[in-house]
């Protein structure tokens, strides 16, 4: 092959888009081609369980042979999030997928990564686990106090046991409980962040006490105190920043503006303006389309995980309402 011919290579097991073929002994490396980065992401699965396996394998492959097209296994939320260009690049991928693989994919908006958090402190929060059964019982008593963090502080697990209330090779399993527990919180069963729970008390049985009796006993505390203390759920809020032409910045200001965004500043560069705002993850999922409609495909926007920010009520008593559903399903 020289200069301008078109070549054909099969069965190149390491290569992959953008890669440069070269003479062993002329080694080069051209300039890797940009693609543009996707703007829409859908939640997919396989409309017949047993064709999961199968979907993820697909969906890798097609991955590799086209860099606009993203796979993520989201392992907190249990989801696969594919992400495209918009509607119908990710539609005629599906429809790829149904014609070539006989496999039919179900599409949804993703879930979004909520978090469960305490507003005031409680104390003397009581839980005994009592078990008797033919041979040796299960038991184990602690008293907790559960206060607020600041955001981002996730969890701290403080020892105030004196006297031998309850022997030192049972802590670990105390905390342990708590740990587990946070994984599933009271309102919806997001996970429990920025708490901080004391353990200053309790009893022990020298026979019946266990490291699992005590796990236990503080899964029962930990999830009184959580109730108590008046629980709120969370949401991610992100930082975005939008480029548009000034013509367009008012109509895009607005549009930040129902999303529940708080807009920081503009800032002028050239002919465009650039709008910093915050914005809710849960609002964000179809931005990248909305803002090339109200731009005429003139705008583009940039957006990172900031921080986590308090769901306002009616909005939370929504999505309480959904997981419960959820579980009931």
């Amino acid at each position: 092959i020289i200069a301008g011919d078109l070549g054909i290579a099969v069965k190149l097991q390491s290569a992959s888009t953008g890669d440069t073929l070269c003479a062993p002994d002329a080694k080069i490396t051209l300039p890797g081609i940009e693609f543009p980065k996707p703007v829409l992401s859908l939640a997919i699965s396989a409309k017949s369980q047993s064709d999961d396996d199968k979907l993820s394998t697909i969906l890798t492959s097609i991955a590799e042979e086209d860099p606009t097209f993203q796979v993520q296994r989201d392992q907190e939320m249990r989801q696969v999030i594919v992400s495209g260009l918009g509607d119908v690049h990710l539609n005629v991928t599906l429809e790829r997928i149904k014609r070539r693989y006989n496999i039919e994919a179900t599409t949804a908006t993703p879930k979004v990564p909520y978090r469960e958090t305490i507003r005031k402190s409680v104390e003397g929060i009581h839980a005994r686990y009592k078990k008797q059964t033919g041979g040796r019982g299960q038991f184990a008593d602690v008293v907790i106090k559960m206060e607020p963090l600041p955001r981002g502080e996730y969890f701290e697990f403080v020892d105030e046991i004196f006297g031998g209330a309850i022997p030192r090779n049972f802590i670990p399993a105390v905390e342990k409980g708590i740990r587990n527990s946070m994984q599933s919180g009271v309102l919806a069963g997001f996970p429990v962040v920025d708490i901080k729970v004391t353990l200053y008390d309790g009893k022990f049985h020298p026979v019946d006490s266990s490291d699992l009796a005590f796990q236990i006993a503080a899964s029962m505390a930990f999830k009184e105190a959580m109730q108590k203390a008046d629980p709120v759920l969370l949401e991610p809020i992100m930082n975005v920043e939008v480029t548009v032409p000034e013509e367009h910045m008012g109509d895009v200001l607005a549009d930040l503006n129902s999303r529940r965004g708080r807009v920081l500043g503009v800032d002028q560069q050239g002919k465009y303006q650039v709008i910093k705002a915050q914005v809710p993850m849960a609002e964000m999922f179809r931005y990248a389309l909305d803002l090339r409609s109200m731009t005429s495909a003139r705008g583009w926007f940039t957006m990172e995980f900031s921080h986590y920010e308090e769901v306002p009520y009616d909005i939370a008593q929504k999505i309480i309402a959904a997981a419960q559903a959820e579980k009931e399903d």
